[in-house]
């Protein structure tokens, strides 16, 4: 059995006429190289098939091609039938994949695995790390940021860090206040809302929409928490019930605990718009499958993952075009539900 030898960067440079080091230039991306030489050592590298020792290259560029996607959650809330976190990872990888980037997918729902998390980071194994689904006041971004680590977050910090970190989030405020005040148009007064986890800046932003646009109502508030999952939806619909029997409306700030939220108005007997209005929060597929249809505030997930990867390109080539925030619009999307 024969094995063929491997291309090596000698022979690329042989074939192309050209010096080891100027091969070495042009494979690590270098644009110092005249274009015509460039263009031979390319034709050289695809007629042998020569493909770079990343382990090598690394060394040259200190650069590792990864990074690192951390979701601060637990394997079976990321991998449920919450849509919210696959249509973030494929925004994130389409942009990285186009970079020639490889990304790194962590979960850090754990102490333990929150450490491991930044023990890999610091040990040089990416060359950037994005958060997303972030919860509290986590330091984590900031430490990774005062040691030179390139950091990107989905939803605006909590905290003030030492350092700024560049972060893409959406309208939360304004796509709820346009939600309220829909079901106001429609005659509701008796307004509630399931409101988000309130260690996150999601859940604490939809909450602050909610209580702006019934303020301008004059209206009372009637709020119950949930954690972003359907079981918590349908929980946080019975308390909301048992406080209110004749309440009109909710407006719920996730689709999955809406989509519980009707379970739980069905079972109770109420008839979904007739007796209680349903407004979600995120329009993931569950919203147009439900029944009935559910009334959302759409925020562009699959762009808030592209977006935060483009902010990561671009501050790990140290462009100065990177805005340090950037905030997507929602949009109100009208359904049967309400």
């Amino acid at each position: 059995m024969v094995t063929r030898e491997r291309p090596t960067l000698e022979a690329v440079a042989r074939r192309a006429g050209v010096s080891r080091a100027t091969v070495s230039r042009v494979v690590n991306g270098s644009t110092t190289v005249a274009v015509a030489i460039r263009d031979a050592v390319k034709q050289a590298v695809e007629e042998l098939g020569y493909v770079p020792n990343q382990a090598a290259r690394s060394l040259v560029t200190q650069r590792t091609e990864s990074i690192a996607l951390i979701l601060p959650e637990t394997a079976n809330r990321v991998f449920s039938d919450d849509l919210f976190f696959p249509a973030v990872i494929r925004g994130v990888s389409t942009e990285l994949e186009a970079a020639d980037k490889q990304l790194v997918l962590m979960m850090a729902g754990s102490a333990a695995s929150h450490d491991r998390v930044e023990r890999y980071a610091m040990a040089g194994h990416v060359d950037g790390v994005m958060f997303a689904s972030m919860h509290g006041a986590d330091p984590l971004p900031g430490t990774l940021a005062r040691l030179g680590i390139p950091v990107v977050c989905s939803g605006r910090p909590m905290t003030p860090t030492e350092l700024p970190v560049p972060y893409v989030d959406v309208d939360h405020l304004g796509g709820v206040a346009a939600a309220v005040r829909h079901l106001l148009a429609t005659g509701r007064r008796r307004i509630a809302t399931i409101a988000g986890p309130q260690d996150m800046v999601a859940g604490i932003d939809r909450l602050a929409g909610y209580r702006i646009a019934l303020a301008e109502a004059g209206l009372s508030e009637q709020v119950a928490i949930g954690d972003f999952t359907r079981e918590s939806g349908i929980r946080a619909m019975r308390v909301l019930l048992d406080g209110d029997p004749g309440l009109d409306a909710v407006f719920v700030a996730s689709d999955m605990m809406a989509h519980g939220a009707l379970q739980a108005l069905r079972e109770a007997g109420r008839r979904i718009p007739q007796d209680v209005a349903v407004i979600g929060f995120d329009d993931v597929e569950i919203s147009r499958l439900s029944d009935p249809p559910l009334t959302t505030v759409r925020q562009p997930i699959v762009d808030m993952g592209r977006t935060m990867a483009r902010q990561m390109l671009g501050v790990i080539d140290d462009r100065l075009d990177v805005p340090a925030a950037v905030v997507l619009p929602t949009e109100l999307v009208v359904r049967a539900s309400a």
